[in-house]
């Protein structure tokens, strides 16, 4: 079955994988999809290595770049320093961190660590669209990264039109309806529509009900369904509501490839489909993950209120690489959507592409029979 988006970027297969890892997306492109990274917390020079790595292990085939262009982004935090950033952070978010994590006896790093990890954190770390467009000049100079995308909101009309006249293919991840007429508007080529099953940053509408809905909406630009896709039944279910293809993200977080720590495997592999939690405790914006009392900690009525983005992400990220530094298992989280649930154990990105393209086959051929 081939569908007009295949046809775009010459697919053998229509799914699009996210990841923040290279190999993974390298992995995906090579078995006919379009791998696509994630670039949230990259430095251009950064960028510029894992890019030219992709270019290098993907045997010529097309690959994505997220480029987050953050939507409501205060434009006064363009010039700030790191340094100056933290002076926003209220002393009750401080406190509240410093008690949670002397409760559980996180070790603490030295200060100069502490704040060497703040100040790399928050130059990797999109703020502004400004920063965005920087990065995107790197995307550019790779033939190979057919798409840009967007998942925090529309990039501005000249981005667009400047990704069209090189030559690439713009895409925006949309959690209403509301969004995908925004999109549309702008001129994207592809949307979107992620339901809330999804990991990381997502809206308040089911993938079965979404989908349709932005369908309509979308008219000829293509749309992908994504939020709970890990089978190939899923998979056929969003072609079916008509989507022309599948976004996914969590199923490549439980494979060989996958950047994530074995602890983080351990929970994903154990977790059911009602232990990730949609919550603000990392970025200030709702975004699904695997539970841990480092997040329910955010959930309570004592807790206070999450600071916006990228201020939350600030007074988070240190406390995160503690956790991880020293392998506190218990407090470890990651994104991950509701997905996880049907993820027992590992293995790699062409059997998870053999997988879904076998059962989709088998769940198409079912329903003509029927």
């Amino acid at each position: 079955m081939r569908t007009p988006v295949m046809d775009m970027f010459g697919l053998d297969s229509p799914i699009f994988g996210f990841s923040h890892c290279r190999d993974v997306v390298a992995a995906i492109s090579r078995c006919g999809g379009m791998g696509t990274l994630g670039t949230s917390h990259f430095t251009a020079d950064q960028l510029e290595r894992e890019l030219s790595w992709i270019d290098t292990h993907s045997d010529g085939r097309p690959y994505g770049v997220d480029v987050l262009f953050p939507y409501g982004s205060p434009k006064e935090y363009e010039n700030l320093t790191p340094a100056s950033l933290e002076k926003l952070l209220p002393q009750e978010h401080r406190d509240f961190v410093k008690n949670f994590l002397d409760k559980y006896k996180v070790p603490q790093f030295p200060e100069e660590q502490r704040q060497q990890i703040l100040n790399e954190y928050m130059s990797d770390l999109t703020r502004t669209h400004r920063e965005a467009e920087r990065r995107l000049e790197v995307v550019y100079r790779h033939p190979q990264a057919k798409l840009i995308v967007s998942a925090l909101g529309p990039p501005p009309r000249h981005v667009i039109d400047k990704s069209h006249e090189l030559g690439r293919k713009v895409a925006g991840l949309v959690g209403h309806p509301k969004h995908a007429k925004r999109q549309v508007d702008l001129g994207i080529d592809v949307i979107v529509a992620q339901g809330w099953e999804a990991a990381g940053h997502t809206g308040e509408i089911s993938t079965m009900v979404l989908v349709p809905q932005v369908v309509d909406i979308a008219g000829s630009v293509p749309v992908l369904a994504a939020g709970g896709i890990a089978t190939g039944r899923q998979m056929a279910a969003g072609l079916a509501l008509g989507a022309q293809g599948v976004w996914c993200g969590t199923i490549w977080l439980t494979t060989v490839e996958s950047e994530v720590l074995p602890e983080i495997k351990k929970k994903l592999f154990e977790a059911t489909s009602s232990d990730t939690l949609r919550s603000r405790y990392g970025t200030g914006k709702p975004a699904r993950r695997i539970s841990s009392p480092w997040v329910l900690a955010w959930e309570q009525p004592d807790a206070p209120k999450p600071l916006p983005m990228p201020l939350q992400s600030m007074l988070t990220n240190e406390p995160d690489e503690r956790i991880k530094k020293f392998r506190v298992a218990e407090l470890m989280t990651y994104a991950a959507g509701q997905c996880v649930g049907q993820l027992h154990e590992e293995t790699t990105v062409k059997q998870v592409m053999q997988d879904l393209l076998t059962e989709f086959a088998d769940a198409r051929e079912r329903l003509n029979q029927e």
